[in-house]
């Protein structure tokens, strides 16, 4: 296949309601600009067998552009979210499927219709991510027209599910087996680029450092499976504190980072000490004994000065050493420019 010509085109794309949400939940993943690998490369080959047609893709929609995570007769790795067919077929939970693209009038202008690879029938199955957006597409291109039978259209839903299986999967590498929490490297790798959105917008942006104070005591009292235990039923509970655009992280042994995205100082420090009350009633099994947890914790927010995530994180850290310093079972805070 030859090389397309630069694309443009000068109809505006659909934006789904959720654009915020779905961006942050893609940025997340952490898998643009990765390599493909065998299995998702089979669930590309897969659907282009199903549909017995040349081309297939496993599309992720950005803010600006279509990128293929995996593909199959297709001649670029990307193209501008403008011409890309699956920025319509994120804008629904069903499979989008378009017989004849000189015939819609949506595509009937498109550059990648009038060019090539000279798209007539596209299929595209949205990849519903784990907080119910939708991340992009699996889908199947011919250059010429078809109308596919319901059971394909079908089979290509249940593969669109692996891929999102797929991507769990690669996640799972990159989170505590105990907590489910993300670890250090990726809950910073995502911190940083929330830094960066808020200043850029003018945003507030609060981290929450914080240490179990005692939890040695259960480890060393009732063994490292009753630890683990409170460890999982500990995140459980913090995840009820925070919102879809926020972000726990287990960055240590026994130390956990919240990262409260447009946050103010004052409503962190709310949550914060709504979070310390409610370890201190915490079930398990040191309930029934003389042992009460509690959590020592540091509080910092975006300041006027801050260069990088890393200011706030080692200003954080200044301010969980105080707390802990001071007598443990309590939230210090520390600011930056205010």
């Amino acid at each position: 296949m030859t090389q397309p010509p630069p694309l443009s085109h000068t109809g505006a794309f659909p934006i789904p309601t959720d654009e915020e949400d779905r961006l942050r939940e893609l940025d997340r993943l952490g898998v643009l600009g990765s390599n493909s690998d065998i299995h998702m490369e089979r669930l590309v080959e897969l659907a282009s067998l199903t549909f017995a047609v040349p081309m297939a893709a496993i599309s992720l929609v950005t803010s600006d552009r279509q990128w293929f995570l995996a593909q199959r007769g297709l001649a670029v790795k990307e193209t501008p979210r403008e011409v890309a067919f699956c920025a319509h077929a994120i804008m629904a939970d069903r499979v989008m499927v378009v017989p004849n693209a000189l015939e819609d009038e949506r595509f009937r202008a498109n550059p990648l219709v009038l060019h090539e690879p000279q798209i007539r029938f596209y299929a595209g199955a949205p990849l519903r991510g784990e907080n119910g957006h939708n991340l992009g597409t699996l889908c199947v291109i011919d250059s010429r027209p078809m109308e596919p039978k319901p059971e394909q259209l079908r089979q290509l839903k249940l593969l669109s599910d692996l891929v999102i299986r797929e991507l769990e999967l690669r996640q799972q590498i990159s989170l505590c087996p105990v907590t489910n929490l993300p670890i250090r490297q990726r809950f910073l790798r995502i911190a940083e680029h929330e830094f960066k959105k808020a200043r850029e917008e003018q945003k507030d942006l609060s981290l929450l450092l914080f240490d179990i104070d005692n939890f040695r005591a259960i480890n060393h009292r009732w063994g490292h499976h009753a630890g683990d235990n409170v460890l999982a039923d500990l995140c459980k509970m913090v995840r009820q504190f925070l919102g879809e655009k926020d972000l726990a992280g287990r960055l240590g042994d026994g130390e956990f980072a919240l990262l409260l995205v447009e946050a103010s100082t004052e409503s962190a420090l709310q949550l914060a000490e709504a979070l310390r009350h409610a370890v201190t009633t915490m079930p398990g099994v040191h309930c029934h004994s003389d042992l009460r947890l509690h959590i020592s914790g540091g509080l910092t927010s975006l300041g006027p000065h801050d260069k990088s995530f890393e200011d706030l994180l080692r200003r954080a850290e200044k301010a969980l050493d105080l707390a802990q310093s001071n007598g443990r079972d309590q939230i210090a805070t520390l600011l930056n420019g205010f």
